[in-house]
C-alpha cells in the first residue's frame, strides 16, 4: 500500500515528522517498507527562463542559449528540439548530481562552445514525460513559472511516497483513511471528520438495478447502489489528482477513471463506472452460468465458471464483480454519460474467483479482505461529488440513488475482562485506558464492573474475539511495555532436543567437517526423475505444481542434489561437494514421510602438492556416510556391509551399512541413468543416511564420553593374509577384530596386492593391528598367542592363510 504524507495529512491533523510519523506506523503493526523522496533528488534543480536561442556555429541540431537563473545569466548548449527563446525549463547546474546517472554535472566545451549547465529532460530527471513532446525534448513550464525557484517545490515533487506492507488481516488500511486512523489513535495527530454530504438527485435513472441471486447464494452481493450522470465533461483530471496517483505508480486516464481510484486509495472503496450510453436495458448481479466469456479492461478474454459474480445488461455480461470492468462499456474521453455503482460483494468468492481465472486488481485486493460495507452508500454518493467537481457542466444531471439489497450487518459484539491484558501480556493497562484506545479507532465501548462490552466497527472484520481486542490495546498502547520476563520455573531443567533433531545436526556438523557444502533444495523434482527411485505413488503427484517440472514429492533427495550439481558444472564449478538433510516421500502417509541426511560429490578431488587429482569414487562416499554415521552414534565398527544398493548406485560400485536387517545407509556410485535422466555427466559419487534407523544409543544424556588416556605404550603389528578375490576387507576386518575386542584397538587396510606369485583368483590384503594393553604391558609371548588367535580367526571366517 502506497501514499504520499500530503495525501495522510489531508485526513490527519499532525505536525509530526515524516520520520517520526514511519517509525509510529511500524509500531502499530503497519510497517513501513521503504520510503522514496523524490525531492531529495530534485532539490538542486531550478526553474529558469531561457533569453536566447542561437544556432550552434558547429552543428545544425545545436543550440546556444541565455539562460536567466534570476540571479545569473549562463551560457547553455541544448539540443532539444523543443528548445526555444522565451520558454521557461528546468536547469541542472555544475556540481548537481543527475538522478538518472547518479553522476555530478561538469561544465563543458560541446563542438567549442563552452556550456555551463544543461537543460533538463523528464528523463533525466526521473519523472514522469508529458504526453505529446518529442523523444529528447526538454521540460516545458508555464510562463508564469517563477524563476530561480526549486523546481521540485514548484511541481509539487517534494511530497514523500510511503510504501507499508499491509497485512491481509486489515483491509480498513488499504485506504489513507483508515491508515490516517490508526495513527490518530496513537496520539501523533487529530483524525478529520469526513464531510460527505448526499447529492440530491434531479431525476430517476431508467437504468434499474436488481440482485438476481438464489436464496442460498445472496451473500454474493448483499448490497449495490448506483448513480445515473448525465452531461458530462470527461477531460483529464486536476492536476494534483495526476500528480498522487502517478506518485503511488498508477496512471492518469481520464478524470472519471481518476475518481474510482482516488477514492479506491483514499478511502478502501473500490467502485466502477460504466459508460451509460453503451448500456442496453437494466442491470442485474448474479451467477454465471458458466461458458460465458467477457473481455475485461485489460484486454484480455476470460471464460467465466459457474458461480462466479457477474453484473449483466440485457446482452450479457458486462462486469466480473469485485475484480474488474468489462472492456465494452469502458469510460472513454469522449463519454458524456455515466452510471456508477458501489457494491459490497463477498470476500470468499471474490478470492476464489480471482484465483481461478489469474486476475490481480486493486478491486480484489480490497474486496477479497473485506472492505466496509457501512461505506457503501457513502461512497457513491462522494465519488458523485467529484464527479461533478472535475465533470461537472451547467447541463450536469445526477440521478436519485438506485439501491438494490441492503446493508449487510458485520458487526459483532465482544465483552472483554478489563484484567486480560494483564493476564495475556504481563502490561497493566488501565480500563479508562483501554476504553479509550478501543474509542479513538472507533470501537463502541461501555464499561459495567470490570467489563468491557465492546461492539467492533464495520470496517474491522478481522477482530473476532476477546484476544483480538487484547492486541488493538498493546498495539496502540506501545509493544515496547511489554518487558521481558525470565522464565523462572521449577519444572523447567533444561531444552529438550528431539532424538530426530539431534542427529539431523549431527549429520550436519558431520557433513559440513567432510568438507561438503550444504545445500537447500526443493521438495520437490520433475516425474521423470523421481521414476529413477522406482515407482511414483500416486498420492505424492502434484496437483496444483509450482512448476511444470516440479510435480513430484521427491522420493529421494539424491535426484536434487544430482542437479544442483549438473547447475553448478554448467557454471563451471565441476568439482563439488554437496549435501542435504531434509524429509523424502514415499506416499501421503505420516509414516510415508522420513528424514534423510544425503551427499554427493561431483568431478575430481581438489589438486594437492602431495597427491595428484583423481576422479571420486565410491570410497569418499563410504568416508562421508561413516563420519555421519559415527556423528549420529550409529556403531559403526558393528555394521555390516551388502552389496544390495538400490538401483539409482551403480552395481558393484555401491553397498549398503546394515546393523542385523536393519538398512542404516547406502553409498556408491550414481548410476549413469540417474545421471541421464538428470541431464547431468559423471562421475557422480553420494550416500544416503537414514537417520530414524539409527538405533538410540545406551549411553544416558548427550554428552560426550569420557576421555580415557591409556598410561601403556600400544603396540603395532602387520599381517598380510591370501584371500579369495570376492571376499571383502570389511569381512576380513571384522573376523581380525573378533579375535579380542579388549585388547584390539583399530584394525586398518594398508595394502592390497593382486598380480604376480598370487594366484589369479587370490589377493594379498595387508591389515596394521593396533594392540592396547590396560593393564600391563604384553610380554612377547602374549602378542605371539595373539597373532595367532587373529590368524585362526581369519582363516575359519573368510580361509585367509598368512602370506609368504
Amino acid at each position: 500500500m502506497k501514499f504520499t504524507l500530503s495525501w495522510l495529512k489531508q485526513h490527519l491533523d499532525t505536525d509530526a515528522s515524516l520520520e517520526v510519523i514511519c517509525e509510529k506506523l511500524t509500531a502499530i503493526g503497519l510497517e513501513v517498507e521503504k520510503v522514496t523522496d523524490p525531492g531529495k533528488s530534485l532539490a538542486p534543480f531550478i526553474i529558469a527562463h531561457v533569453l536566447t536561442a542561437e544556432k550552434h556555429p558547429q552543428a545544425d541540431r545545436l543550440k546556444v542559449t541565455t539562460v536567466d537563473t534570476g540571479k545569473e545569466k549562463l551560457q547553455i548548449v541544448c539540443g532539444a528540439p523543443n528548445c526555444r527563446a522565451g520558454m521557461k525549463a528546468v536547469l541542472a547546474r555544475p556540481g548537481d548530481v543527475m538522478p538518472d546517472s547518479g553522476e555530478a554535472l561538469k561544465k563543458g566545451v560541446i563542438r567549442g562552445v563552452e556550456s555551463q549547465g544543461m537543460l533538463c529532460g523528464a528523463d533525466e530527471l526521473k519523472i514522469p514525460e508529458e504526453p505529446g513532446l518529442e523523444p529528447r525534448s526538454i521540460v516545458e513550464l508555464p510562463a508564469d513559472a517563477p524563476i530561480g525557484e526549486s523546481y521540485a517545490r514548484y511541481a509539487k515533487l517534494d511530497d514523500p511516497v510511503i510504501e507499508i506492507n499491509l497485512t491481509p488481516n486489515r483491509p480498513d488500511c488499504a485506504g489513507v483513511y483508515g491508515i490516517a486512523r490508526d495513527l490518530a489513535a496513537t496520539g501523533i495527530g487529530k483524525l478529520k471528520p469526513l464531510d460527505i454530504q448526499p447529492v440530491k438527485g434531479t431525476f430517476k435513472t431508467p437504468i434499474k438495478m436488481t440482485l438476481d441471486l438464489p436464496t442460498n447464494d445472496k451473500d454474493a452481493c448483499p448490497l449495490i447502489t448506483g448513480k445515473h450522470i448525465r452531461n458530462i465533461k470527461n477531460g483529464p483530471s486536476p492536476k494534483w489528482v495526476q500528480e498522487r496517483l502517478r506518485a503511488i505508480g498508477l496512471r492518469p486516464i481520464s478524470a472519471v477513471v481518476d475518481i474510482t481510484n482516488l477514492v479506491s486509495y483514499g478511502y478502501a472503496r473500490p467502485l466502477h463506472a460504466f459508460d451509460a450510453a453503451k448500456l442496453k436495458g437494466n442491470l442485474r448481479v448474479h451467477l454465471a452460468k458458466g461458458g460465458e466469456e467477457l473481455t475485461l479492461l485489460n484486454g484480455k478474454t476470460y471464460t467465466l465458471q459457474a458461480g462466479m459474480t457477474v453484473i449483466s445488461d440485457d446482452t450479457g455480461p458486462l462486469e466480473l464483480s469485485a475484480i474488474m470492468g468489462g472492456e465494452s462499456t469502458s469510460c472513454e474521453s469522449d463519454t458524456k454519460d455515466i452510471y456508477i455503482i458501489s457494491a459490497y460483494f463477498d470476500p470468499a468468492r471474490t478470492a476464489k474467483t480471482g484465483r481461478a481465472l489469474g486476475i490481480h486488481s486493486d478491486a480484489r485486493y480490497r474486496f477479497e479482505r473485506g472492505i466496509d460495507p457501512q461505506f457503501t452508500i457513502p461512497g457513491a454518493e462522494l465519488a458523485t461529488q467529484l464527479v461533478l467537481d472535475f465533470c461537472g457542466t451547467q447541463e450536469t444531471i445526477v440521478s436519485d440513488l438506485e439501491i438494490a439489497g441492503a446493508v449487510p450487518s458485520v458487526e459483532k459484539t465482544i465483552t472483554l475482562d478489563a484484567g486480560k491484558c494483564r493476564r495475556h501480556l504481563g502490561v497493566d493497562v488501565q480500563e479508562k485506558e483501554q476504553q479509550a484506545i478501543l474509542v479513538s479507532l472507533g470501537f463502541q465501548v461501555k464499561a459495567q464492573a470490570g467489563k468491557l462490552t465492546v461492539q467492533t466497527p464495520s470496517w474491522r472484520p478481522d477482530i473476532e474475539g476477546a484476544a483480538d481486542l487484547v492486541e488493538e490495546i498493546i498495539r496502540i498502547k506501545g509493544y515496547e511495555h511489554i518487558h521481558a520476563t525470565p522464565v523462572d520455573h521449577p519444572h523447567v531443567t533444561s531444552v529438550a532436543i528431539d532424538v530426530q533433531d539431534g542427529r539431523s545436526h549431527a549429520a550436519r556438523r558431520a557433513l559440513a567437517g567432510q568438507g561438503l557444502l550444504e545445500a537447500v533444495t526443493w521438495s520437490f523434482m520433475p516425474h521423470a526423475v523421481a521414476e529413477q527411485f522406482g515407482a511414483v505413488d500416486k498420492n505424492i503427484r502434484l496437483s496444483n505444481p509450482i512448476s511444470s517440472d516440479l510435480d513430484v514429492m521427491r522420493p529421494s533427495i539424491m535426484g536434487n542434489l544430482v542437479m544442483a550439481a549438473k547447475r553448478n558444472a554448467d557454471r563451471g564449478f565441476a568439482d563439488v561437494g554437496l549435501y542435504e538433510v531434509g524429509p523424502v516421500y514415499k506416499n501421503a502417509t505420516p509414516e510415508g514421510q522420513d528424514i534423510v541426511a544425503a551427499a554427493l560429490r561431483a568431478g575430481a578431488t581438489p589438486r594437492n602438492w602431495a597427491a595428484p587429482s583423481r576422479p571420486v569414487d565410491a570410497y569418499d562416499a563410504k568416508a562421508d556416510v561413516l563420519a555421519a554415521l559415527a556423528a549420529c552414534g550409529a556403531p559403526v565398527n558393528s555394521l555390516q556391509i551388502t552389496e544390495d544398493a538400490p538401483g539409482w548406485y551403480h552395481p558393484g560400485r555401491s553397498g549398503c551399512l546394515r546393523l542385523g536387517p536393519a538398512l542404516l545407509a547406502v553409498f556408491g556410485e550414481i548410476h549413469p541413468t540417474l545421471l541421464a535422466a538428470c541431464d547431468a555427466e559423471g562421475p557422480m559419487v553420494g550416500c544416503e543416511i537414514f537417520l530414524s534407523a539409527i538405533p538410540q544409543s545406551r549411553a544416558s544424556g548427550s554428552a560426550r564420553p569420557l576421555l580415557k588416556l591409556e598410561a601403556l605404550q600400544s603396540v603395532a603389528r602387520d599381517f598380510a593374509f591370501v584371500v579369495d578375490r570376492h571376499v571383502t576387507a570389511a569381512k576380513l576386518i571384522k573376523a581380525v577384530r573378533d579375535a579380542d575386542k579388549n585388547l584390539i584397538r583399530d584394525v586398518a587396510v594398508f595394502d592390497v596386492y593382486e598380480g604376480k606369485n598370487i594366484d589369479a583368483d587370490k589377493k594379498s590384503v595387508a591389515l596394521s593391528v593396533t594392540l592396547q594393553p590396560t593393564d600391563k604391558t604384553l610380554t612377547d609371548a602374549e602378542i605371539e598367542a595373539l597373532s595367532a588367535k587373529i590368524t585362526a580367526g581369519a582363516m575359519k571366517a573368510t580361509g585367509a592363510v598368512l602370506r609368504k
